[in-house]
């Protein structure tokens, strides 16, 4: 049984693929807060912007195979489309659930499988993109893949902490918050003077779109 929180065609916002066409699934449920707002102060990751509590979003709902999954997620994909097939995996944590079952369903209709992880779950064969995104007080298991994306800034989380682990692409994404115009201009610094890494804007916030 899968749980998702929604599912939805949209334009990937942030990180390397940023401005990719791509269908977003969202898995409910994270390892590292509840969702819940009493809880955030004490949680692990206390800064998170998104919701993934529940199954009522947009195309949610719990799928019972990895087959019913991959068919959701399918009809969500332009029936004329000339481009590949593009599933961004995120939550929560969506390794709490994405296994290679579900994996082998997507490749079967011909997506390419993208992850947004926090990094704490070592991940099932067979992924096309893994991106991690480290949280300061959680243990980093994975430690190599596609991208690392670290929002900024975390205290305990400096970029120069991860800079040397094995990643094709390392990305600065500023904090959302009432601090995003400082935390913006603080990223553009360090990325100007540290060019192994590049700057993720969340795009899909600045143009309004899911």
């Amino acid at each position: 049984m899968y749980s998702v929180k929604e599912i939805f065609y949209t334009l990937q916002g942030e990180g390397a693929n940023a401005g990719t066409p791509a269908v977003l699934c969202r898995f409910a449920g994270c390892n590292l807060w509840s969702g819940r707002e009493s809880d955030r102060a004490t949680a692990t990751c206390n800064f998170c912007d998104t919701d993934f509590v529940g199954t009522d979003g947009p195309g949610g709902g719990r799928f019972a195979s990895p087959d019913a999954l991959a068919g959701a997620i399918e009809a969500e994909w332009p029936a004329a489309s000339g481009g590949r097939r593009f599933v961004v995996c995120t939550g929560g944590e969506p390794l709490l659930q994405l296994d290679r079952a579900a994996i082998d369903a997507l490749h079967a209709r011909g997506f390419r499988i993208a992850v947004e992880t926090n990094g704490t779950i070592a991940p099932p064969a067979g992924l096309d993109w893994i991106c991690v995104s480290p949280k300061a007080r959680a243990d980093l298991i994975l430690r190599s893949g596609d991208e690392l994306k670290l929002v900024y800034p975390q205290e305990g989380a400096p970029p120069e902490q991860f800079g040397a682990l094995d990643f094709r692409y390392f990305s600065l994404q500023p904090m959302d918050g009432p601090d995003r115009v400082r935390n913006t201009e603080l990223a553009v610094r360090y990325c100007l003077a540290h060019p192994q890494w590049r700057l993720s804007l969340q795009t899909h916030k600045l143009l309004g779109i899911p």
